[in-house]
């Protein structure tokens, strides 16, 4: 059985959509209040990034548990993305993400409430789970509701909250944190979650849920995506503080994912009632268009990871600060926004996202010459131009993949789609942490083997500064170690900071080369969506 042939299976019929009957200004409340929703979700898995340790005290967790209260998250909001899609077909979108919100705004609650770091593990998993399901049900909805030339908002406005919430979580977290305390990170869900559920159900429906579908789910399906992405997420989030397949754990758990990814791929051809379809993958553009994805999801998350980092353990920087430093990546989207939609309607697509990965690999070879004094002034432009980048990487790469589906595999595509961009942060933050230690490693032996080898007169002349300051010389000599030793390791660390961005820098620029090939469906004021078949 072909990729094609799974577009024939046999499924239960799907009753009309109403979608049609809405008024724009109907359609714009619907697609906006889900906007807010998905912002939400997103917003939630770096708030906490910045005020780990005030949660790990209030917790009295220990260093590697804590971590958790961020992988819990990612493990299971991996899971439920893909799995959305069916979801809202058997459910209908309504009520698929007013149980999501409903669920989100109580596990929210539960986790402000959290009595130990167990407690906190399982309540960020069920909302990790639930708030996976409003992300990719969004890019679905609103490509259904408008169609011609209106899809460009889509993409422009969905493409700054998956970018602005990741990059205002760190700052906002630790604001929170220091006005009031950790609980509140959480609390502050509530309200908005309250109102997201009831707007919804009163004015929401896009669509006619299908029941039946229920009946029918292959559950062996489900399980496989779970165990595959579940265990492929902790591996990728474990792996680095562990040296990877040196530890037993992270090598069995590779193997299980592996596992799943076998029968999660066999059960999407020959399962009657797949869960996941990967029918979009029949179009080369979002093949394509994916694997770009990947790529934006990597420079994406590792460039908001990596400049905390650095903030943090070379300059110092408090949490308030390093969230100052970081919000300029942020208002420079929200400037491109409109400029990514517009271009995207009057420019080929592959033309804005050239432009967009060229600015992208721009920033972070601007950011390869970092050093140890680098802070608010000098990252400010290297942020400014990756902040201005991003949606003009995200934008035409949504419009590339969602075209040209029709409304049968807008659901699916969605899901997958997004997926990617996950996967990619994923295997980014992953890369770089990995990179950044060895580099930090080679590079404090070569600054070590250079101060041993031309350093012996500086050295003395500090060493005798030291014992000016002690009568004691053994006490001299530990205290000039030790700032050796700090000077060494920011100097080394830094170093490897220049090296990791170098690299991903060159990785956009290789991005460049699938551009070509991405020619995506033209639209007009009056076109509908392509045909599924």
């Amino acid at each position: 059985m072909s990729l094609s042939d799974t577009a024939d299976l046999p499924s239960a019929p799907t009753p009309a959509a109403p979608a049609g009957t809405l008024t724009e200004k109907r359609k714009l409340l619907i697609f906006g209040i889900m906007a807010f929703g998905q912002f939400m979700a997103l917003l939630d898995i770096q708030i906490v990034a910045a005020s780990l340790n005030s949660i790990q005290s209030g917790l009295s967790a220990g260093p590697d548990e804590i971590a958790w209260v961020q992988t819990a998250y990612l493990m299971a909001e991996i899971v439920m993305i893909p799995l959305a899609a069916f979801l809202s077909q058997a459910i209908s979108t309504r009520w698929l993400f007013v149980g999501s919100a409903v669920l989100f705004t109580l596990a929210s609650l539960l986790c402000g409430l959290a009595w130990s770091i167990e407690s906190m593990i399982v309540f960020r998993a069920i909302q990790g789970f639930v708030g996976g399901a409003m992300v990719p049900t969004v890019f679905a909805t609103g490509f259904t509701l408008f169609t011609g030339k209106k899809r460009a908002m889509i993409p422009a406005i969905l493409g700054m909250v998956s970018t602005l919430a990741p990059t205002l979580g760190p700052t906002l977290g630790g604001w929170i944190t220091d006005a009031w305390s950790w609980h509140w990170l959480f609390f502050i869900n509530i309200v908005p979650g309250t109102i997201i559920a009831i707007t919804l159900t009163l004015w929401g429906k896009v669509d006619d849920a299908n029941l039946p579908m229920l009946k029918r789910i292959d559950w062996m399906h489900v399980a496989s995506l779970a165990v595959f992405l579940g265990a492929l997420q902790y591996v990728l989030e474990e792996g680095p503080r562990y040296q990877w397949f040196e530890d037993e754990t992270i090598k069995t758990v590779a193997w299980v994912s592996l596992i799943g990814a076998i029968v999660f791929i066999e059960r999407s051809f020959y399962s009657t009632m797949p869960v996941v379809k990967l029918t979009p993958f029949r179009h080369p553009v979002f093949a394509l268009a994916c694997v770009l994805n990947v790529v934006i999801g990597f420079g994406l998350y590792s460039a908001t990871y990596l400049t905390p980092v650095f903030l943090g353990r070379v300059r110092g920087f408090s949490s308030l600060d390093i969230g100052t430093t970081v919000f300029v990546s942020g208002i420079f989207m929200v400037f491109s926004a409109p400029i990514a939609a517009r271009m995207t309607t009057v420019v080929d697509q592959r033309v804005v996202i050239s432009f967009g990965l060229t600015l992208f690999a721009i920033s972070l070879w601007m950011f390869s010459f970092v050093t140890s004094s680098w802070g608010f002034d000098e990252l400010f432009i290297p942020q400014g131009i990756r902040g201005f980048a991003l949606l003009l990487c995200i934008v035409p790469s949504v419009g590339m993949a969602m075209n040209g589906l029709g409304p049968d595999e807008l659901r699916f595509g969605s899901g997958l789609f997004n997926l990617m961009r996950n996967l990619g942060g994923a295997v980014g933050i992953a890369s770089v942490t990995t990179w950044l230690g060895d580099y930090a490693r080679i590079n404090g032996a070569h600054l070590g083997e250079a101060m041993s080898a031309r350093g012996t007169d500086a050295l003395n002349g500090v060493a005798a500064r030291f014992n000016a300051l002690t009568p004691d010389p053994d006490q001299a000599r530990s205290m000039l170690e030790a700032q050796l030793g700090l000077y060494v390791s920011r100097e080394a660390l830094a170093l490897a900071f220049q090296d990791v961005f170098t690299l991903m820098a060159c990785l956009f620029v290789a991005a460049l080369l699938i551009v070509p090939f991405c020619k995506a469906a033209k639209l007009s004021d009056d076109a509908e969506p392509p045909s599924a078949h």
